[in-house]
């Protein structure tokens, strides 16, 4: 079977992402003995490694960075709801693995968003220590077969990993699109940078981003993925005729004081796709 991770980038990223696949492709997660698995209320807890499944998939997130921006909590609910939906009778486990520094953070953060799906805090981060995980969170989540071979490797926030994890666990055929055949266009965006200065981070910001298709064919809008659970991006679905422009509302809201610089991620069919934008200032 032929298996592909999705990147759209400049060439010296795609050979260092070749790279990565290359080295994980078909090489055999390792788990600590004696994982367990409990949802932040301790009341249920479940033996994910000893279940029989055709697959399984395994994300790793450690604690050098704000667990808040990582998890992508609301995500990772719709994921695992949309896995059970495909899989009918599979019963694919997602396997959370998390190294972090403060457990009653997560705990709090968990609660917070009513995860109640069960997860290992992994506190020696033994997950790791077995496999050495590529630095880039970007690579830190696996899709595995039943002998815990890696089957992809890329995270499902990314939409197109996210088209290649479900369709190998619907067993459909994946091979490269091609290309030729999909409608391209252009997009000009006025700025990818908005600086939000110093403010009070009890009240929201807002940042607006316009792209303006300059093409001859429509723009279509795939996904807007950003880089944290604070920040969300509002915008119009319907196709951009030529000429015209759309709006990206983002707002971020803080949970704490901090200097932020977040990333929205658009992606849409343009060559340049995914089309990175920040926003950056000091939430006091």
């Amino acid at each position: 079977m032929l298996l592909l991770v999705f990147y759209s980038c400049d060439r010296n990223k795609k050979e260092a992402i070749d790279s990565i696949v290359k080295k994980w492709m078909g090489k055999e997660i390792l788990f600590p003995e004696n994982s367990l698995f409990i949802t932040y209320d301790n009341r249920d807890s479940v033996d994910f490694l000893s279940m029989k499944s055709d697959y399984r998939i395994v994300t790793y997130v450690n604690s050098e960075t704000c667990f808040s921006c990582n998890l992508r909590l609301p995500f990772w609910k719709g994921f695992v709801m949309e896995v059970d939906s495909v899989s009918l009778d599979k019963n694919i486990p997602v396997l959370f693995y998390f190294y972090p520094k403060n457990k009653s953070d997560l705990y709090a953060l968990l609660e917070r968003h009513k995860f109640i799906y069960p997860v290992c805090f992994d506190e020696e981060d033994s997950l790791n220590k077995l496999n050495h995980f590529p630095t880039d969170m970007a690579f830190q989540t696996f899709l595995l077969n039943s002998d815990n071979k890696v089957l992809a490797i890329g995270n499902p926030i990314n939409p197109k990993v996210k088209e290649l994890y479900l369709k190998i666990i619907q067993s459909e055929k994946i091979g490269r699109k091609d290309e030729s055949k999909v409608t391209r266009t252009k997009a000009d965006i006025g700025r990818t940078l908005v600086p939000l200065g110093k403010f009070d981070w009890r009240k929201e910001q807002k940042a607006v981003f316009v792209l303006k298709n300059t093409g001859d064919k429509p723009l279509v809008i795939q996904d807007v993925v950003t880089s944290c659970g604070c920040t969300s991006a509002e915008y119009f679905k319907k196709p951009v005729r030529p000429n015209d422009s759309l709006e990206l509302c983002v707002t971020y809201k803080a949970e704490h004081p901090e200097h932020f610089d977040k990333t929205i991620t658009v992606y849409c069919n343009t060559a340049s796709s995914p089309i990175v934008l920040r926003i950056i200032g000091t939430a006091q």
